[in-house]
């Protein structure tokens, strides 16, 4: 019987369906970070935290659309950087280009982190 370690990879990899304006999702493979559930539920918090946030100054500062649109970009990349440590995209993975995926792929971000959730699903047995 082989033996198996309980301790995680520290990194796995994924396939994201990146979508694309006016064609078809293009397969990217992302090499992501794993976390066990505790820092899981800590990043997961801090990210609505966060979120909850940007919602709040939007509506009490009467903040831009602009304005709100850029800080939620800046929120996506932070996600992304947190859970990715490196991709399949031609350009080098950096802040610059994290930024730049979520800024002009609208999609991205949340076909990156739904994929990164996909992978800690327990797998399916059988048929």
């Amino acid at each position: 019987m082989a033996k198996i370690k309980i301790a995680q990879n520290p990194t796995f990899t994924a396939e994201v369906k990146i979508p694309r304006v006016g064609g078809v999702p293009v397969p990217v493979q992302f090499t992501f970070r794993y976390m066990d559930r505790t820092a899981l539920a800590k990043l997961y918090d801090g990210w609505n935290k966060a979120a909850e946030a940007n919602s709040e100054k939007a509506r009490d500062e009467n903040v831009s659309l602009e304005q709100f649109t850029a800080d939620q970009l800046k929120l996506q990349a932070e996600q992304i950087k947190a859970v990715t440590t490196g991709w399949g995209f031609d350009e080098d993975f950096t802040d610059d280009a994290i930024l730049d995926l979520v800024t002009s792929c609208v999609g991205a971000p949340q076909a990156v982190l739904d994929a990164y959730q996909e992978a800690y699903k327990p797998a399916r047995l059988g048929n």
